[in-house]
Order: C-alpha cells, then structure tokens, then sequence
C-alpha cells in the first residue's frame, strides 16, 4: 500500500508528458505541482487525524492553556507589586509634592496675568480715562 508522498505516487514532468502528450511544459508543471500541493495536504489531515486519536492535540491544548493561565497570573502580581512600589515611594511623593507646588505657582501667575491684562486694558480704553478724569474732577 502506498501512502502519499511516496515515490511511487508522484509522476515525473517526462512520465507526464507520455501521459498528456498535447499539453505544454508550463501546464504539465501545474498540473504537477497541484498533484504535489493535494498530496502535502493529505499528508496534513493525516497527521491531524492521528493527532485527534491519539489525544495529543488535546493535552498540547491544555499544556498551553495552563502556561498562558500561570504566566498571566505571574505578571498580574508583578504588576500590582510595581504599582504599590511605585505609588507610595519617597521619589513618587516628592514628585507629586513638586507637582502641587508648580500647579499652585501656576495658578498664581495666571492670576496675576490676568489682573495686569485688565489694568493695562483700563489704562488705554478711552472712555475709562474719561470717566475717571470726571471722577477726579478735571
């Protein structure tokens, strides 16, 4: 009995060409290589079959599953660890100390643009100045 792949199973371009002798070298080469590709995947379900019975395919699956499940479970802890670490060392509260600060400095600044942005504006409007002039009594 011959299983695909052997020898005997696969036909020469020469053994081909005897057999179709109207067709060209490039369809003989199709048509062989189709041959080849069929047999290759024959040879594919073969071994997936004989996987399945066995029951390889099986505890491969559940050799796998159980590697991701511990590797997942491993990194789920590093991660925790680093963000406990991380959120309550001496450098990540003096960097939210320093964070503050400047956001306090910040908004004082702003407050202060803002003030002598509405001074300067009061001083060129106009109408302001001559409001104030009347005011003053000129």
């Amino acid at each position: 009995m011959t299983k695909p792949g052997d020898l005997q199973t696969k036909k020469t371009i020469h053994e081909l060409s005897k057999e179709f002798p109207n067709k060209t070298y490039t369809q003989l080469e199709k048509y062989r290589n189709a041959d080849r590709n069929e047999e290759a995947q024959q040879i594919i379900t073969q071994q997936e079959n004989e996987e399945l019975k066995e029951g390889q395919f099986k505890e491969s699956w559940k050799d796998k599953y159980d590697l991701e499940h511990r590797l997942r479970r491993e990194a789920e802890g590093e991660t925790t660890i680093v963000k406990a670490i991380g959120m309550n060392s001496p450098e990540m509260k003096a960097a939210k100390q320093k964070i503050e600060d400047l956001q306090n400095s910040m908004d004082r600044l702003r407050k202060e643009n803002s003030d002598l942005y509405n001074r300067i504006a009061d001083l060129t409007d106009p109408v302001v100045q001559l409001q104030k002039a009347r005011e003053s009594g000129l």
